[in-house]
């Protein structure tokens, strides 16, 4: 299940590689990324991983603000256009972070983990875990607020992509187990039907009992 949603993915991201690197952010991202790196500055951390990154548009927003950033994306179209801006990104996956233990004190994934098939979603979050430091910050943010898991049958992208949409409470239970979480919150988006939203989680890196 894995390689094959990985495999599709990196097609439909790998084909709209230079829309996605021209169209930005919308203000509402730029806003919740402005509000992560505040807190990376109140706490002094100094070195983020991005994971599934695209075109590199946070990664440079985070490293033009003075951390040492590294960036992650399956699509190797999206990486050359994270390197085009000078940014130090690699082709991995979401079970490929080949970094040592304790790399960073911080993680951000906006909007990619909801591309994760659900019977791999503890093993990534362990991944994070094992790379961040102790006290490390981990920003986790999604679409969801219902329960959807499969190929989007109105996705405009070919091939269609995967998504994993969680229920609030079902996702803050999934990383319960691993991470404190500092908070929690919902924005609602305009166009979004019924009761799907954006969810974003700021957690901490829990220290072994």
């Amino acid at each position: 299940m894995y390689e094959q949603v990985t495999d599709e993915l990196r097609r439909a991201y790998d084909a709209s590689a230079a829309q996605r690197d021209a169209a930005g952010l919308t203000d509402w991202k730029i806003a919740e990324r402005a509000n992560f790196l505040a807190l990376l500055g109140a706490e002094g951390k100094r070195s983020l991983l991005e994971i599934g990154g695209g075109p590199g548009h946070s990664a440079a927003f985070f490293r033009d603000a003075g951390l040492d950033v590294v960036m992650t994306d399956l699509s190797p179209a999206m990486v050359r256009l994270a390197r085009a801006k000078g940014l130090d990104a690699r082709v991995m996956d979401f079970l490929s972070l080949d970094f040592p233990p304790a790399s960073f004190d911080a993680v951000f994934a906006l909007n990619c983990l909801l591309h994760l098939p659900s019977a791999d979603l503890p093993r990534v979050l362990a991944a994070i875990h094992r790379l961040l430091r102790p006290g490390g910050l981990f920003f986790y943010g999604v679409y969801g607020g219902y329960t959807f898991e499969g190929v989007w049958p109105e996705d405009h992208h070919e091939p269609k992509r995967y998504f994993v949409f969680y229920p609030d409470d079902e996702l803050r239970q999934r990383v319960a187990g691993l991470f404190d979480e500092l908070s929690f919150r919902t924005i609602e988006i305009e166009g979004e039907r019924g009761n799907s939203h954006f969810q974003e989680l700021i957690l901490r890196r829990r220290e072994p009992a």
